[in-house]
């Protein structure tokens, strides 16, 4: 039932979503000139993928994990994007093509070894990852890599269609402020 829904909506959002994409595409070229980001996480069953994101900072900025990079790294246009969410906007193509869903555990680095180990422990590998979940509405990001595993495990432990349609709704509302960044000194 949840895939069903993970097509249905990502299909959707993808043809409605289009003409956003395509102007959020055109500001972000003119804003770092490359509006998309991709970058290797790790997926159901531990199979890395590569997650496609709006680009919210600086090209040059190191790949890691966001709660590790300077805010003085994220672009104006950036600040937008992850304050509205539409960054993720991208990801609806990672969940048709059945890498993600669009609620689970966020995706994490494949060096992110103390989140990997947490989640193993806990069996949160078994779903696909999602776009938005109970951590990322409760704001509980990679910085806390036990918590974020425990609230993970907890949300698919007892994750239903309600549920499911709850945690979208609040995150489309603004709940959660997304990953925390590094405040620049």
């Amino acid at each position: 039932m949840i895939r069903f829904l993970d097509c249905l909506l990502s299909v959707i959002g993808l043809l409605f979503g289009l003409p956003i994409l395509l102007v959020l595409i055109l500001i972000g070229y003119f804003d770092t000139g490359s509006p998309l980001f991709r970058q290797i996480r790790v997926g159901r069953q531990r199979k890395l993928f590569t997650l496609v994101k709006f680009r919210t900072m600086k090209p040059d900025t190191a790949s890691v994990a966001s709660h590790l990079a300077e805010a003085s790294a994220i672009t104006p246009f950036g600040h937008f994007l992850r304050r509205t969410k539409l960054d993720e906007l991208p990801q609806l193509w990672n969940v048709l093509k059945g890498e993600m869903s669009l609620v689970g555990p966020r995706p994490c680095l494949f060096n992110q070894e103390e989140l990997i180990a947490e989640r193993d422990m806990r069996g949160v590998f078994k779903a696909r990852p999602g776009i938005t979940g109970l951590a990322q509405i409760n704001e509980i990001d990679m910085s806390t890599p036990k918590l974020l595993a425990e609230t993970d495990h907890k949300m698919l432990e007892s994750l239903t269609v309600k549920d499911y349609f709850r945690y979208i709704i609040q995150t489309v509302l603004g709940k959660g402020k997304g990953d925390r960044v590094r405040q620049s000194h």
